[in-house]
């Protein structure tokens, strides 16, 4: 037993991918902020600081709340009814079409604009701070990160973020410190000093006439694409909710899910304050991405330069080290063994592959399956260094990763409420599901360009683009496919099912009781984001 964790001289499926499911709250917690703050925050979103303002922080305070919704209600249904990979899910409530189909989108997306932009955002920076060549920071940042994902698995990422998160947190709040410390001498002052020079930057709605209405839409940010945006990445984003997945407890969980969210309230001072700072300051760069670096070798000491340069690689490393993770764990229990180890898959029907029976498998099997896993974990991380050098053309990375997300998100998030909260949706809607999801968001993105949409921009749905073609903000498209393809898998259900779908899900109210932990934390995350966005409205 090492802090809580119990030691196996063997590694196993279960081990590999799952921690043994032995994970208690505090390594939940700690890894899943460390999963999800990396460079396309400490970057990316530092970028949007600088160019957006602090509207950009929407990200993160609704995903404080989207938090504590995925704890109260997703947690309980996917643990008690033994769901351990999204896909996994999938083919339980519906089939093997849905669920090898959308694990392959999300291997393509974890591989494919993940990894590498990631990987790219890191080395910019190293770059930018270090002198280090863009080709030669990727190989290192991907050497670091391979060296405890491929052959450690998730309880090895877990324990790492756990020591990283420290690092990262620590590390942003010293470069928050300093250079708000240089615009008015000290924290507070700094802040007040901020608003008063660049009052547009704190507007928390923007209005139409602003130039980055497009990416941030007003109103419907808190009403209609952001919560699909947060629900999918934190609900249904297998990087992200394996953590929760294989903790030791429902209860440990959601008190670790909880824990995270409160921290995600904090995470704005870190990631978006300094690209603000970066624009009172006038910071001579040439794209908005390069605002957080540019603090970093102009306003952190060099006794303290080294604690944010470490910070910025903790983060890089625990988050490529997550996706890789999760990317080969989908890769190899929903791709690799339904469709390559067939006489298995007949004989366990693939429902639960990591059972705490591991019996099912043999030892070949166990090995086979580890050892897959670890070479595909290899080879996503050189399929990453090898494109990510080609994202130079990027301004503002952030908003590229959570617009290309958008394209399959809205429709994987339908099929997962739907598939959970409405008994009569069918498999066959379910496949629809997913045929439709990423053609209709391909024609929102389209459309403009044979449609004129200049009529809708009185009702807020349009935004003008520089080129001066109307286009539809990209949450607002999120926002319209979910709605369509949630309309269109509810037509074919009810065609089919008059009564409840045979494999529907079943709970309880009892499912969703939670503890008086969680429930002060809760309170506490949905009062602080109410404050922030009465003052800053």
């Amino acid at each position: 037993m090492v802090f809580g964790f119990p030691t196996q001289a063997k590694k196993t499926a279960n081990d590999y991918f799952l921690a043994s499911k032995s994970l208690p709250w505090w390594a939940v917690g700690g890894s899943l902020i460390a999963a999800n703050i990396s460079a396309e925050q400490f970057i990316g979103m530092s970028g949007s600081g600088y160019a957006v303002g602090f509207a950009i922080a929407a990200y993160e305070l609704m995903a404080a709340i989207t938090l504590i919704i995925v704890a109260k209600y997703f947690l309980p249904i996917f643990i008690k009814k033994e769901i351990y990979t999204m896909p996994q899910f999938l083919e339980r409530r519906f089939d093997n079409r849905v669920r090898i189909g959308l694990a392959i989108f999300w291997v393509g997306l974890f591989v494919f604009v993940n990894i590498t932009t990631v990987l790219y955002l890191g080395s910019l920076a190293l770059e930018q701070i270090m002198g280090i060549p863009l080709l030669y920071a990727i190989i290192g940042l991907a050497i670091y990160s391979a060296s405890f994902s491929v052959t450690g698995g998730l309880k090895a990422v877990a324990l790492t973020d756990v020591v990283q998160v420290v690092a990262l947190i620590f590390g942003g709040l010293v470069a928050s410190y300093m250079v708000l410390d240089a615009v008015g001498g000290g924290v507070l002052s700094g802040l007040s000093t901020l608003v008063e020079k660049a009052p547009e930057k704190f507007d928390m709605i923007l209005d139409k006439s602003n130039p980055k209405y497009i990416d941030l839409p007003g109103i419907t940010v808190l009403v209609g694409g952001m919560w699909i945006a947060n629900l999918y990445y934190w609900g249904t984003n297998q990087y992200i909710i394996q953590r929760s997945l294989a903790c030791k407890s429902l209860e440990e969980a959601q008190d670790g899910t909880a824990a995270a969210a409160l921290v995600k309230i904090l995470l704005p001072l870190i990631v978006v304050i300094p690209g603000i700072a970066a624009y009172v300051l006038a910071a001579e760069i040439e794209k908005p991405d390069q605002a957080y670096p540019w603090v970093i070798s102009n306003y952190v000491g060099s006794g303290f330069k080294g604690i944010a340069l470490a910070a910025l690689i903790a983060a890089i490393g625990s988050s490529v080290a997550s996706i890789v993770n999760s990317a080969s764990t989908i890769f190899t229990l929903d791709v690799y063994r339904p469709l390559f180890m067939k006489q298995d898959a007949e004989r366990n029907q693939i429902l639960t592959p990591l059972e705490n029976n591991s019996s099912q498998l043999t030892v070949k099997e166990e090995n086979q399956l580890v050892r897959i896993g670890k070479w595909s974990s290899l080879i996503f991380i050189i399929i990453g260094v090898l494109i990510a050098p080609s994202l130079g053309s990027l301004g503002e990375a952030f908003q590229f990763i959570q617009e290309y997300t958008g394209f399959i998100s809205p429709g994987i998030l339908a099929i997962f409420v739907l598939g959970l909260f409405w008994r009569k949706t069918s498999t066959n809607a379910a496949f629809w599901g997913v045929v439709v999801s990423l053609p209709l968001s391909m024609l929102f993105k389209f459309l403009p360009k044979f449609v004129d949409l200049s009529g809708l921009a009185p009702f807020g749905f349009s935004a003008l683009a520089e080129s001066g073609v109307y286009e539809i903000p990209f949450l607002d498209r999120m926002g319209f496919s979910f709605i369509l393809v949630s309309l269109i898998m509810i037509i074919i259900s009810l065609r089919e099912n008059k009564n409840d779908d045979p494999k529907a899900i079943y709970f309880d109210t009892n499912y969703f009781k939670t503890s008086t932990a969680f429930n002060l934390m809760a309170m506490t995350v949905i009062g602080i984001v109410a404050a922030i966005y009465i003052v800053f409205w």
